[in-house]
């Protein structure tokens, strides 16, 4: 069966051409007063996003994620693989919150806090304005022969990306092996010292530049997962970037506007089919075709169109953040039974990671049975067992002279090679140890024991460990 005209659009996606080849698209360069926004917050965002592994708090990087040596800091709270459950936990209010926000107000999060479209839209495009011009500079240079001009143009703005990309791969790196080894990697030991992180270096700068370059509004349309969910979790309650077709096309549609034609009384919509919308659309979709996966709501439309609108003397808000209900019934925004759902299961997790997090202690103990190693049986009827310990110090200082002590029963710790020891800081502390009990103390041929590590006279954590003895002594 044949698709109606007007809904041919959905049977492909915007960038492609109805060849299947790839439907380069040329923004016209917005502005108005929700582009000035949006190059406000993008600027605090690039601000952030640059100078946040410079950042220290108590010694710890703002942000690390260095998967290899298994460190992790969050605004400045060092974690480790032992805190996996909290990452866990994170993870999931991160998705609940996505949620939360599509389902009340759609893609929000692509238009003004994505990284791709604040680097793509508010870096990358401009420097392209910069120096290939605006919408049909750009359509005029790309078809013209490779002259000196093109040549030019193109060697010019290929070397700037190029350049941004790599400082973008850098900052990227910071994220994974630490601002201070980074810096340590260029100014000190030199890059061809460390040739692996070189090329992972070049690898980034290649990615980021083929992206950005090349790639591009594809990233959204194509490669991200988040705008197929839009089908999912919108509905007609959501907010999104919308076209007024009530008002745009009223009884007798859209059409050109003519001047002192009384439009009114012609019973023409207020949409003037000016295609400014369109040409200012950085995906390159009609916005008047209604919701499309392809629309990041960037809100350039909305900007473009209050502009024509002033204009013509008719009223803005022909494209404005609006349900689709508020477009067919004026009905104004409720707060529904799915946002209500969602918002209390973001609650109650964030409690749950708040109640986890304050609980956390600086050091985490494990004390655990040598494998394949049974009790051994001492004279005055001493049982005892060997461990092996492991020690991690999450904090920024190195904690001196650590022992353990026995809480539960009547018996002594023996530490191999050293009594007491320091826990370097951000680091680990690990060995072996034996525990002597007398077998009268003992309750079963397996006693439950209670430990705590001690820095000096001070109780710094505590930890459960088995213990086994003969049978004989239940």
């Amino acid at each position: 069966m044949d698709t109606p005209t007007n809904e041919k659009f959905r049977d492909s996606i915007g960038t492609v051409t109805d060849e299947g080849k790839r439907a380069w698209v040329y923004p016209k360069k917005p502005s108005g007063k929700f582009y000035t926004y949006r190059k406000w917050v993008s600027y605090l965002l690039l601000i952030f996003l640059f100078s946040a592994p410079f950042i220290k708090i108590n010694g710890n990087q703002l942000f690390l994620f260095n998967v290899l040596e298994r460190r992790f800091n969050t605004f400045g709270a060092p974690f480790w693989p032992q805190d996996f459950h909290l990452f866990v936990i994170s993870m999931l209010i991160g998705v609940v919150f996505v949620t939360l926000f599509t389902v009340g107000f759609g893609r929000i999060f692509c238009g003004w806090i994505c990284p791709q479209t604040i680097f793509m839209e508010m870096v990358f495009r401009r420097i392209e304005y910069w120096i290939d011009g605006d919408r049909g500079s750009q359509i005029r240079l790309d078809k013209q022969p490779w002259n000196a001009e093109k040549i030019k143009k193109r060697l010019l703005k290929w070397f700037i990306f190029f350049v941004i990309s790599f400082l973008i791969a850098n900052v990227f790196l910071a994220y994974l092996i630490g601002s201070d080894q980074l810096i340590q990697y260029i100014f000190i030991n030199g890059p061809f010292a460390h040739v692996s992180t070189l090329i992972s270096l070049v690898i980034f700068t290649l990615v980021f530049y083929f992206v950005f370059a090349w790639f591009r509004e594809q990233v959204c349309i194509i490669a991200c997962p988040y705008g197929r969910l839009q089908g999912v979790l919108l509905d007609s309650k959501s907010i999104v970037v919308a076209y007024d077709y009530k008002r745009g096309e009223k009884e007798a549609g859209r059409a050109k506007f003519k001047k002192n034609e009384g439009r009114p009384a012609t019973g023409k919509g207020d949409c003037i089919d000016c295609f400014q919308c369109v040409h200012v659309c950085p995906t390159g979709i009609d916005i008047r075709n209604g919701t499309q996966l392809e629309c990041v709501n960037c809100t350039a439309c909305i900007d473009a169109c209050d502009h024509m609108m002033e204009k013509v003397n008719l009223p803005k808000g022909l494209i404005r953040y609006a349900s689709e209900e508020n477009i067919a019934k004026k009905a104004k925004f409720t707060f529904t039974p799915r946002l209500k759902g969602n918002t209390a299961v973001l609650v109650i997790l964030t409690g749950i990671l708040s109640g986890m997090l304050f609980l956390r202690n600086d050091i985490e103990a494990n004390i655990l049975r040598l494998p394949g190693q049974l009790y051994e049986h001492k004279e005055h009827n001493i049982i005892s067992n060997v461990y092996t310990f492991k020690l991690i110090n999450k904090t920024t200082e190195a904690i001196p002279d650590v022992h353990f002590k026995l809480l539960s029963h009547e018996g002594t710790i023996k530490v191999v090679t050293h009594k007491n020891f320091i826990v370097p800081k951000q680091g680990l502390a690990e060995g072996t140890l034996f525990i002597e009990i007398n077998s009268a103390a003992l309750s079963g041929d397996k006693d439950k024991l209670r430990i705590g590590v001690y820095s000096s006279d001070t109780l710094i954590e505590t930890t459960t460990t088995a213990f086994l003895g003969p049978r004989s002594y239940r």
